[in-house]
């Protein structure tokens, strides 16, 4: 036997009525808004107080120096780009520094890495790397990758000057003439070259910074003011550091 169901015109009208509403209120729901977490909150200065993106200046960092005995190297010195204050020897083996000044007359720039046997921080756990590039300062704006950065090198003398050691940051006028007037007093000088030259530094914890060396004579800023009796080795330059992971140099 079928069963027959007979539905009035009324009922149909109310099921029909009823069906529609259901789907327009449905089709009416608005999505759930997912608002977006906070952002992360970039460090603006190092664990030792100096601030990211801004363009510091040391002046006049005195280094050991003999000038009756030029061939012997000096007493090395340590220097912390986060405090930017030196650092004493006896925490050569930590990560507080960053740059070495080592070798001819502390003139040759070095960086902390503890796996590097050529280090002054040999042994330290200090990740340092240091390169030097063929640019002014202000047109170095990308982080090297740190392939191109050397965990052992030194940077001093530059070949376009007299006993140079490939590119260096310094230009050395033995007889005063590559840069000088070939006088008396232009001889032995020591030319920095921050219209070509910029050194980038990766620190002892991972930061990065790039340098510009202006000058090592006291007081003595511009090349027209060096001379062999100026008083030397006092080192004025400029850096700007960022946080490790960043891929561009900024000054904010």
């Amino acid at each position: 036997m079928n069963t027959v169901i007979n539905i009035n015109k009324n009922t149909l009208k109310w099921a029909s009525a009823c069906l529609i509403w259901g789907l327009l209120f449905t089709g009416c729901k608005k999505e759930a808004i997912v608002s977006p977490g906070p952002e992360k909150e970039l460090p603006t200065h190092t664990e030792g107080g100096t601030p990211y993106y801004k363009l510091q200046r040391i002046e006049n960092l005195a280094v050991e120096t003999d000038d009756a005995n030029p061939t012997v190297a000096p007493t090395a010195v340590l220097f912390s780009l986060e405090t930017r204050a030196v650092v004493p020897l006896l925490y050569a083996k930590t990560n507080r520094w960053d740059i070495g000044f080592n070798g001819l007359y502390n003139s040759f720039l070095s960086s902390n890495n503890g796996q590097s046997s050529n280090s002054l921080g040999a042994g330290s756990t200090g990740t340092g790397a240091i390169a030097v590039l063929q640019k002014p300062f202000e047109e170095v704006t990308d982080v090297p990758a740190d392939a191109t950065l050397s965990i052992s090198k030194s940077i001093g003398t530059d070949d376009e000057g007299d006993f140079g050691e490939g590119t260096g940051w310094y230009l050395y006028d033995f007889g005063g003439t590559r840069r000088g007037d070939g006088s008396y007093n232009k001889q032995h000088v020591a030319y920095a070259m921050p219209e070509k030259r910029t050194i980038v530094v990766r620190t002892a914890k991972g930061d990065y910074a790039k340098i510009k060396m202006i000058s090592c004579y006291k007081d003595a800023f511009t090349a027209d003011k060096w001379f062999r009796n100026t008083p030397h080795m006092y080192f004025t330059f400029e850096f700007v550091m960022v946080p490790k992971g960043s891929t561009k140099f900024e000054i904010k």
